[in-house]
């Protein structure tokens, strides 16, 4: 009874044991009110089922969210496979995972993720049709993190408006942490505005590529800061592109900037009370799930035929959207982030009475022969 009520906020989970490939995952689908779920697919060696199960549902919870802020027409899911995705991958544990999929029979799609590749999903594909963010040459729509870097950049152009009434972002000092894929085409994005940058990643290599980068646009203004000493970086925005839960007592007390605006997932550590901490303390927050939804907004438009040019329409309006909670949380004092769940809760209550053709019904399979 006690796991009953643990996932007694989501629809359904699905526990997938397979001893033949080695694959122990978990499916959590938290709300298909807007549509079937999707979210990605991540792999890790979780310590216990307790922490992967506890992942799951966090995560799909959080999916359901950013779905209905980026108005496409999904729930929320999540699937976490156990294992270390530098030994455990194997073409069969993903045919595996793609099988229970298809027998959701619509319910959830599923993509790359933490510790997963858009190739790994082209295996899961020989089972389901149900995969999504696969890559250009089997008819996906390539990189997901362009249109994600693309939204980060409209979040931040809100944040200024709000902050100096401009847009304009190339006069300012970003503090980045993280130059992955997201946070490495954030900052090239910003280097080539002429910002500057305080930048951290526990690859050097990648900051001497983007220091490269800008030596060549003429922007050498980027400087690299050890761990966790950018938190105390004083800076006009702090932006967080790597791992969830930085934002926290500690943390907050240390940052020294007007506001957060990142690509990474769950950033606060706890949800109300550090939305309510950063408020406090007079520095703006930009909720990540409505930040970094451009990936979501392209996976999930994929099952209408690839278009860059619709993708990114749609990913301008993450601007529209962050005015609109940023107001809401100053008309009403509350913090941004109680902001943009009632947004988001509104939408969904809004549309329970609508056609619910999406929530019953599988969506356009892809063309592919198994």
């Amino acid at each position: 009874m006690d796991l009953f009520n643990q996932i007694s906020e989501h629809e359904q989970v699905v526990f997938c044991n397979d001893p033949k490939t080695g694959l122990k995952a978990i499916i959590a689908i938290h709300n298909t009110t807007l549509g079937p779920a999707t979210g990605g697919c991540r792999m890790y060696p979780y310590a216990s089922f307790d922490q992967a199960l506890n992942d799951a549902l966090r995560l799909s919870r959080g999916m359901t969210y950013k779905c209905a802020a980026a108005d496409v027409d999904f729930g929320g899911g999540k699937t976490v496979i156990i294992g270390d995705p530098r030994k455990d991958k194997t073409p069969e544990l993903f045919r595996s995972l793609g099988q229970y999929i298809d027998s959701l029979n619509g319910r959830y799609y599923t993509g790359t993720d933490m510790g997963t590749s858009p190739e790994d999903f082209v295996h899961a594909m020989k089972e389901t049709n149900c995969i999504v963010g696969i890559p250009e040459e089997y008819g996906g729509s390539g990189d997901s993190s362009i249109p994600t870097a693309q939204g980060v950049i409209y979040g931040i152009k809100a944040t200024n408006q709000v902050l100096d009434g401009s847009n304009e972002i190339g006069t300012k000092t970003y503090a980045i942490q993280g130059l992955g894929k997201v946070g490495f085409k954030v900052a090239v994005q910003l280097l080539e505005e002429g910002a500057s940058l305080y930048v951290s990643d526990i690859n050097s290599a990648a900051v001497e590529e983007l220091k490269k980068f800008g030596k060549g646009i003429g922007n050498e203004a980027i400087k690299e800061v050890e761990g966790n000493d950018i938190y105390g970086i004083e800076a006009d925005v702090f932006v967080p592109c790597a791992l969830g839960g930085i934002v926290s007592d500690e943390s907050i007390e240390r940052l020294n900037v007007k506001a957060v605006v990142g690509s990474a997932n769950n950033q606060l550590k706890e949800e109300r009370r550090h939305g309510d901490a950063l408020r406090a303390k007079g520095i703006l927050y930009a909720p990540d799930y409505i930040v970094n939804a451009g990936g979501l907004i392209q996976v999930s438009d994929e099952l209408y035929g690839p278009s860059k040019k619709r993708v990114m329409d749609k990913t301008k309006a993450i601007y529209t959207s962050l005015l609109e909670i940023y107001k809401t949380s100053e008309n009403h004092g509350i913090s941004t982030v109680e902001a943009a769940n009632h947004f988001v809760e509104n939408r969904i209550e809004a549309r329970k009475q609508r056609n619910s053709f999406f929530s019953h019904h599988k969506r356009p399979k892809w063309n592919i022969k198994h």
